[in-house]
């Protein structure tokens, strides 16, 4: 299947400055500018770093105002396969995106990571893991592994994993946390895992401060 082409805008360091990348990618329902704000509380502290936050390449069956990166049966009424094809043939967008963008800014794989939020974070753990290079890091926030049993045997590398959730999360349950990092774990990722008390389905400032200290750890300076 060939990838389709993202949309992103830009933010951070500037063209040829920048040493390191991150690529947020939003959740179901809403679009690059969602998380493209995040850069901003960040950027002061990561001031060597690009930010993207491409468009996921659906229109949103459950909100159409929004995108998505694969239907989503219980919320759309869509079929099971629809899911399953719309979340693989969105592996290869992100791929190709990341490929694109590491060409643009001349940066290695082990410079870019990559930051989910809910569907976003789904497949943030479904493309780092089975790319050829080695990621700097993954940072996931209120998501879930996808396909947890096919993890190990279908894995090509392991970069650091972020896994950050609310535990009073109505939209991806909170043990979706546990979930994940145990199959992360049992496949041989370095991973960490952390609970935020009384948080729904959102990034709080705990979140992301944990996320900016697990960054600035990883990506290159």
């Amino acid at each position: 299947m060939p990838p389709r082409p993202l949309q992103s805008a830009r933010k951070g360091a500037p063209r040829g400055q920048a040493r390191s990348v991150v690529i947020f990618l939003h959740g179901y329902g809403a679009n690059g500018a969602d998380l493209l704000g995040l850069a901003d509380p960040l950027a002061p502290h990561l001031p060597q770093t690009a930010f993207y936050a491409p468009d996921a390449p659906e229109n949103c069956q459950g909100n159409p105002f929004g995108f998505q990166w694969f239907p989503i049966p219980w919320l759309d009424g869509s079929a099971e396969d629809a899911a399953r094809e719309g979340a693989l043939q969105s592996r290869a967008d992100i791929d190709a995106f990341i490929d694109q963008v590491l060409t643009d800014e001349g940066l290695p794989p082990s410079a870019l990571a990559l930051v989910g939020f809910s569907q976003g974070t789904m497949m943030s753990l479904d493309v780092a893991p089975r790319r050829d290079a080695l990621l700097a890091a993954v940072v996931g926030f209120s998501g879930r592994l996808l396909d947890p049993a096919a993890l190990a045997a279908e894995t090509v590398s392991k970069p650091p994993v972020l896994l950050i959730h609310g535990d009073a999360d109505p939209k991806v349950p909170v043990q979706s946390l546990p979930d994940a990092a145990d199959a992360l774990v049992q496949a041989g990722f370095e991973t960490y895992a952390h609970v935020c008390k009384g948080l729904g389905h959102s990034i709080d400032q705990e979140g992301l401060s944990l996320a900016l200290g697990f960054l600035r750890e990883k990506l290159p300076h």
